[in-house]
Parts: structure tokens; C-alpha cells; sequence
């Protein structure tokens, strides 16, 4: 008899995001943000600008704040709103991520990954790989969903989903229930990714044995990201 193992179960449930996180860069979605009635929205430095012209007023502006002073806005915004952390160490997606887990945000739905230049896109992924050890954070871009698994997964989906498994730097999986399924195989940046799979059933799961994924998933909205363990 096979011996079961423990993994876990992501699947997207109802419930309240803690926090809205928005980065500096044009946010499409702004229809999106203002169907999140009550959401604590923490804006990263010049992010603040861009809501504020949409007529949507964040909680909180953190980071250097080098846009956002200098901007029309500035005099007007509440002083107690603004969360000033000049040092240079740390970009404004890391200080807003940090001051949402020093105030017990734990579900985060983040807007604007791509930061407006390509350093900015690929310095944001790997900050949004470092804090997804502490919560459950979700990237919404283009109607889909993102998020980082490190850990053997089994992920409630949909059948004939598309689903894109994105190394960090390289990563060794199996997975079952996809339409292209990998057997202790490499996926690895430069050599070879795993864009654009399809879904066999309604959940699938990769086993991880080595390394670290960013998963593309469709988008659940407003649905929450939720994480247990399991035996199979």
C-alpha cells in the first residue's frame, strides 16, 4: 500500500481580502478595486497618484515618496496617511508589503505588478517571492490570478483551464492532471518554461522537488486564496 504524503490544498474561497496593495504603474483594473467595498488600500508611493485621478482615495501612501510629494496631490492628502520610508535598501512594494504584515494583513490582493519598466516588473516578482512565505498574496493582472508555490501543491481548478507554471530560476516537478504533464522534470529560466498548460480535470498537482514556481491561473474575483494541508 502506498504511503500517503502530505501536501497542500489551494483552492479560492469566499472571504475578505486584507489589504489592497497598488504599485506605481498604470492599473487598468480600476473597476476592480472599487467592487472591494471596506479593503484597506495601501498604495506604493506614486500608485497614489494614478488612484487619486480615478477618484479612488487610498488608506495609506508608503514608501520614499518622491512621486507623490512632488505631485498636485500632496498638499490636500491627510499628513496621517502618509507613511514616509526614505531608506534606499528596499523598493516601495517591500516597505507596503512589510507595513501590511507588521498590521496583520495576511490576504493581499496586489495590483500593478509590472512596476512600468521591465527592472521594476522583475524586482517586484522577487518580492512578491520572499513575503508569499509569510501570506497569502495574489497578483491580479489581465483577469488572472498569480502566486508563488515553493511546496507540493493539489490546486482546485477548473477543467480546461489554463494554467502557466513559471520557474524562479529553476525548478524540478511532477505533475499530474495536466495536459502536458512533467515527470521529475526541469523547468528552468532561459532553457525551458511551462507556459500555457491546460487543466485535465477540475484540480491538478505538482509535486515540487526542487525550487520555486510563479502560477497563472484565471482569475477568481473576489475570491481569496486559501492553503491547507492534506494527505493523499
Amino acid at each position: 500500500m502506498k504511503d500517503k504524503i502530505n501536501i497542500q490544498e489551494i483552492s479560492f474561497i469566499d472571504g475578505k481580502f486584507d489589504a489592497i496593495i497598488c504599485l506605481n504603474t498604470l492599473i487598468p483594473e480600476i473597476s476592480i478595486i472599487k467592487q472591494l467595498k471596506d479593503v484597506p488600500i495601501l498604495a506604493a508611493d506614486g500608485a497614489a497618484i494614478y488612484l487619486l485621478e480615478h477618484n479612488i482615495e487610498p488608506d495609506y501612501i508608503i514608501g520614499d515618496l518622491d512621486s507623490f510629494n512632488s505631485s498636485i496631490y500632496y498638499d490636500d492628502f491627510p499628513k496621517d496617511k502618509l507613511i514616509h520610508l526614505p531608506e534606499q535598501e528596499t523598493n516601495d512594494f517591500e516597505k507596503t508589503i512589510r507595513y501590511a504584515l507588521a498590521n496583520n494583513m495576511q490576504n493581499i490582493l496586489v495590483f500593478g505588478i509590472h512596476g512600468g519598466e521591465y527592472e521594476h516588473s522583475l524586482n517586484n516578482w522577487s518580492v512578491l517571492s520572499k513575503f508569499s512565505k509569510l501570506a497569502n498574496i495574489l497578483v491580479f493582472d489581465k483577469y488572472r490570478y498569480g502566486f508563488c508555490l515553493d511546496k507540493s501543491a493539489k490546486i482546485a481548478l477548473e477543467k480546461d483551464e489554463i494554467i502557466s507554471l513559471i520557474p524562479k530560476g529553476l525548478a524540478k516537478l511532477s505533475t499530474n492532471n495536466l495536459q502536458w504533464n512533467l515527470h521529475n522534470e526541469i523547468l528552468e529560466l532561459g532553457v525551458r518554461e511551462g507556459a500555457r498548460n491546460r487543466t485535465l480535470d477540475k484540480y491538478c498537482i505538482i509535486d515540487i522537488h526542487q525550487g520555486e514556481l510563479f502560477v497563472f491561473v484565471d482569475s477568481r474575483f473576489p475570491k481569496i486564496l486559501k492553503n491547507n494541508l492534506i494527505s493523499i
